[in-house]
């Protein structure tokens, strides 16, 4: 059985709804045929991305992403992904894409992490093997809803 929860924090203005990162998140899981997993996803403004950052990361100011993943090796995927929403709306900008594509992909980058996959953080990212994979769900996502 696949769990996912989406939930908001505080009064975001979303570019995108809850439940198409639900389903966004389940066709990760699909995709990587997962069968039992445990995922809950949260929309954080910039002070609470920024506070997870600071305690958990110890690293100063807002991020796009955040996650754990908190089972052991062998166990069924559990994990929490946290989305810095307002982050992900200035990257959009920055990358020439919708806000609601950049808060997709960044659901589909956490929900990788909690799977297992992990990626060099500067020079080597967008070249590593899970960018590529990140890329190809969100784009074959996209491509699945209706009207695509």
């Amino acid at each position: 059985m696949i769990e996912v929860e989406v939930s908001v924090g505080g009064e975001l203005e979303l570019p995108v709804s809850p439940e198409r990162i639900e389903a966004a998140v389940r066709w990760v899981l699909r995709e990587e045929a997962v069968k039992t997993a445990e995922l809950s996803v949260a929309l954080l403004d910039d002070a609470e991305i920024a506070r997870m950052n600071e305690e958990y990361l110890e690293h100063d100011g807002p991020t796009d992403v955040i996650s754990f993943a908190l089972h052991h090796r062998g166990d069924p995927p559990l994990g929490d992904v946290y989305v810095g929403v307002e982050q992900a709306v200035r990257q959009a900008a920055e990358f020439g894409v919708t806000p609601a594509e950049e808060v997709l992909r960044l659901a589909v980058h956490g929900t990788l992490h909690v799977l297992g996959y992990d990626h060099p953080k500067e020079a080597g990212r967008v070249e590593s093997e899970m960018f590529a994979r990140q890329e190809a769900l969100l784009k074959s996502f996209l491509a699945s809803e209706p009207g695509a």
